[in-house]
This record gives structure tokens, C-alpha cells and sequence, in this order.
């Protein structure tokens, strides 16, 4: 059965193609940070721009196929029913979405914006606190979403309207590649995508171990390094691989339920015992400042740096093109489990949903996580920046949830939290390497076939934490991003000339556009 099911030339070529990156940064690691910090400065100085023009045409993209009649169409037969019910739908598109990095970010990203400001503005200053506030919603909100979502378009349609029982990149390609999907053009695609993945996997897993890490130092006093990082990776590791091996009802659905509750109980919490006042203020100040220059922040790109004395800030290349870049290497992943989850909805509510709910998330999270440490740090109660710049920033955010009364609990449930998020991102993704890896999927991949990706996504994250630093985390997005902006404009196109060629065929009631199956 394996032999017919499996895809052999995808799953053997991301493999090789995993290798052949990963084994000369390991055997020559200051050789491989310069070329990826070299292939960084390239893209960023000459393509930066396609990140941010990419961010914004898919956002607008999406909201005109939301709110046109394309919008009522169901993922499904006449009559299906949604599979999970919306709590559950939400939870899961969002731990899938955003993992332990939310974590890491939202309480810690302020810091970064206070001390090295956009637009030129004076570290420390009100003006660059006001902005401190505001960028982290704004680089985790609508336009990262619209990245997520837009890849679950094409493929939902396919798979649920069409009935074509593949979850791959390349058939939701087929309308431009058409018989090439089948070929090694469809391959190179599939392969494409699976290397982004696990680029922004290993990234995502080399970000969240040290402060996993930190946490285990904070009750038992060993000292964060690469053994103690091994290890964490390691056990979390195996926490994902069982989650995938258990599959999508029993496993991440359980995982992103418990996720979803302990997040409520942290930021509740926080909300309520921390400075109430306070965090309610300067989230509806940011959100304001984000909704009056949100075109402005979506398209800047210092272009005057450098000449005639503008000053240079980088800031443009190193927050807003690295997180555009990071979004589309998770793209095709989020929204293949996207698409999978959203069984029984209108395309409408996939969009609207992904675009409110996981924007949401994310705001709660650094309104009242990042703010929390921002009103320490102001008050004079305990400097954030100051632990950020002397010990790193897992240090620096630890130390923000321990001000917390009863703090050993609540750093126990952040702790928690970061493992369980990081489970969830990869248990789904494991779950969509194996489904890209088959020629079809009846239900769900192959469980063997879910239980290696796991184990191999966390190769790219023990070579980056080898690597070391933050700046090469990333630049190994900015670079791993790139091709993945061809197959979004693809996927554009491919849903577009599909979506055209069935509307007079299938246009039927109000509330349903379907393919009829005996046509």
C-alpha cells in the first residue's frame, strides 16, 4: 500500500535537498554563516521590496474574494457540516500558525523597537515607545495572516470542491503548471515548499529552545548551553512526534484545546492582577496608531537612508522583510492545514476567520504580554532592557513573567505553553510534509510516513543553534522566503482561472457553488 500511496521523488528529493544544505553548515559553520548572511544581503538590499509588495496584493486579494459572491462558496458537498466546531477550529489554526514564537516575541519584541527605533527616531524616546507598541501588532496582524491564508484557497477548493484527494502545492498549481503538476516541474514545487518549511521550522524550534531552556533554569538552576538546548530539543521532539503519530483528531486537536486554555489563564491573569489600566490604554492607542498608518508601515522602505545625511536605520530590512519572509516559508504549510481543518465553511468564513481570529491572538498576546513588561521596565519595577542586553533575550523574558505574583506557577505554565505551542506548530507540520509526500490521502497521511517528518524537522533546528545568534536566524527566513513569492503569485493565478472556469458550470443557490460530480 505504502509503495502506491507514497511519492517517492518529493519525499526523497526534500530529503537530499535538507542534506545537501545541512551538512556543509555543520562540517564548516563559519563558512555557512557567511554565505547565508551574504545571500541575506543580497536579497534584502535589491528584493526586499517583493516581500512587501507580496504581503500587501495578497491581503487585498483576499479580502475582494471574501466579500465577492466567490465568498459563498462551502468547502464540501451540499449540506456538509463543519468538522470541528469554531473554538476548536480557531484554536488550531492559530497554534498551528504561530507556535511558541508568539511567546518569545509578544513579550520581549518592545525592547528591540525602544531601543533601535524606525524612521530615525531617538532610542529611549516617547516617540519610539509609541512605536514600540504599535510594530509588533502590525508585524503580527492582518498582513501575516493574509500570507497564511492564501495558500489554503486554491488548495481547499481543489481538495474539497473538486474532490481531488491530493494535499500538495503543486496541484493547487494545476491551473498554471496544468500536466506539469504531474512531472518533475510539480516535484521541484513540492520540494520548493518543504525546504521553506523546514528553514522556518528550524528557525521557529532554534528561537523557542534557549527559552524553553531558560525556563528549566529557572526552577532547577542549570545553566542554559547547548546540552541543556539538545536536550529540550530532543524531549519536545518527541512530544510532537507522538501528537502527529496520534493524528489530527486525537493529537493537535487535543494539543491546540489545552494551548488555547492555559493562554487564556496566562494573559487573564496578567490582564487582571497586572496594571489593568495601563494595558487597556496602550493597546487601544496602538491598535488607533496601527489603523491610521497601516499603508505607511505596510510599504515603507527607507529609500532616502544613507543620502544627503538621512540616517540608516536597517529597520525595514531587519523586522518588517524578515517577518514578510518568515510568514511565506510557513505559508504553504499553515495554509495546506488550514485548508485540511476547514471542511464544511465558506471560503468567506476561512478568510474572515484566519485574518480576525489569528490577528487577535497575536494582538492579545503583545498587548498584554509586551506591555506588561514594557509597565516593568517604565516603572522602574525591573529593567527588561537591561537583562535583554546583558543575558539575552530568553533571559530577559523569564525574568518578565517572574514579577508576576505567585511567579514559580505562572513561569511554569508560560514554560508549558512554549512546549505545547512548539508540539502543535510541528506536529501539524509533520502531518503536511507526510500529506505532500503521498500521491493521495484518504483521511490522513500514512502514520509511519508522519512520524519521520517530525523527527527530520528538527534537523534545521540543531544546525541553527549551532550556528548561534539571532541575526542568523534571520536571514535564513529572508533567504528560504524567497522562491516561496513565485508560488504565491502561482497560487493567485491557479485559484483565479479555476474558481472562472467553474463559476457558470456550478453556480448554483444562494449559499452554494459546487462541482457537480457526474459532469
Amino acid at each position: 500500500m505504502d509503495k502506491n500511496v507514497m511519492d517517492w521523488p518529493t519525499f526523497i528529493g526534500a530529503l537530499l535537498l535538507l542534506i545537501l544544505i545541512a551538512a556543509p553548515l555543520v562540517i564548516v559553520p563559519d563558512y555557512g554563516e557567511a554565505v547565508i548572511s551574504a545571500a541575506n544581503a543580497f536579497v534584502t538590499e535589491n528584493l526586499g521590496v517583493l516581500y512587501l509588495l507580496i504581503g500587501m496584493v495578497l491581503f487585498v486579494f483576499l479580502l475582494y474574494i471574501a466579500f465577492s459572491r466567490y465568498g459563498r462558496i462551502v468547502l464540501g458537498s451540499r449540506g456538509v457540516k463543519p468538522e470541528f466546531n469554531t473554538l476548536t477550529w480557531a484554536a488550531m489554526l492559530f497554534a498551528a500558525g504561530i507556535g511558541s514564537s508568539v511567546l518569545y516575541w509578544g513579550t520581549i519584541e518592545w525592547a528591540y523597537y525602544y531601543t533601535g527605533p524606525p524612521f530615525g527616531l531617538e532610542p529611549g524616546s516617547d516617540e519610539a515607545l509609541q512605536w514600540a507598541t504599535t510594530y509588533g501588532i502590525f508585524h503580527w496582524g492582518p498582513i501575516a495572516w493574509a500570507i497564511y491564508c492564501l495558500p489554503a484557497l486554491p488548495i481547499a477548493y481543489f481538495y474539497y470542491v473538486r474532490k481531488r484527494p491530493v494535499l500538495k502545492i503543486s496541484e493547487a498549481c494545476r491551473p498554471v503548471l496544468k500536466k506539469y503538476s504531474d512531472g518533475p516541474v510539480g516535484t521541484i514545487v513540492d520540494i520548493l515548499f518543504m525546504f521553506g518549511l523546514l528553514g522556518g521550522a528550524g528557525t521557529t524550534m532554534a528561537l523557542a529552545t534557549p527559552l524553553i531552556a531558560e525556563g528549566v533554569n529557572y526552577f532547577t538552576g542549570i545553566e542554559p548551553n547547548m546540552t541543556l538546548n539538545t536536550i529540550v530539543l530532543i524531549i519536545s521532539t518527541i512530544i510532537f512526534a507522538v501528537s502527529s503519530y496520534s493524528g489530527l483528531r486525537n493529537g493537535i486537536r487535543v494539543l491546540s484545546n489545552i494551548n488555547l486554555w492555559l493562554s487564556f489563564v496566562l494573559l487573564g491573569f496578567i490582564f487582571i492582577i497586572g496594571p489593568t489600566v495601563f494595558l487597556s490604554n496602550t493597546i487601544f492607542n496602538s491598535i488607533g496608531r496601527l489603523l491610521d498608518n497601516f499603508f505607511m508601515m505596510s510599504m515603507w522602505t527607507e529609500p532616502f537612508a544613507g543620502i544627503g545625511g538621512f540616517p540608516e536605520t536597517g529597520f525595514p530590512e531587519a523586522w518588517t522583510i524578515f517577518y514578510w519572509a518568515w510568514w511565506l516559508v510557513y505559508a504553504p504549510f499553515v495554509g495546506l492545514f488550514v485548508a485540511r481543518i476547514s471542511k464544511g465553511r465558506t471560503i468567506r468564513e476561512m478568510i474572515v476567520g484566519t485574518l480576525v481570529y489569528g490577528t487577535i491572538g497575536c494582538a492579545l498576546y503583545f498587548g498584554i504580554l509586551g506591555n506588561y513588561g514594557m509597565y516593568l521596565e517604565l516603572s522602574g519595577q525591573h529593567s527588561v532592557v537591561d537583562v535583554l542586553n546583558e543575558q539575552g533575550a530568553p533571559a530577559a523574558i523569564i525574568s518578565t513573567i517572574a514579577k508576576l505574583p505567585a511567579s514559580s506557577i505562572f513561569v511554569a505554565i508560560f514554560v508549558v505553553l512554549a512546549i505545547i505551542f512548539l508540539s502543535t506548530t510541528f506536529d501539524s507540520g509533520s502531518y503536511i510534509l507526510a500529506s505532500v509526500t503521498q500521491k493521495e490521502i484518504d483521511d490522513e497521511p500514512l502514520r509511519w510516513n508522519r512520524l519521520f517528518w517530525a523527527f527530520v524537522l528538527a534537523a534545521p533546528s540543531l544546525v541553527l543553534m549551532y550556528l548561534g545568534g539571532l541575526e542568523t536566524l534571520q536571514t535564513a527566513s529572508i533567504v528560504g522566503g524567497f522562491p516561496l513569492i513565485i508560488i504565491m503569485v502561482m497560487l493567485i493565478i491557479s485559484f483565479t482561472r479555476a474558481i472562472k472556469e467553474d463559476m457558470p458550470k456550478t453556480f448554483g443557490s444562494k449559499y452554494f457553488i459546487y462541482r457537480d460530480e457526474q459532469e
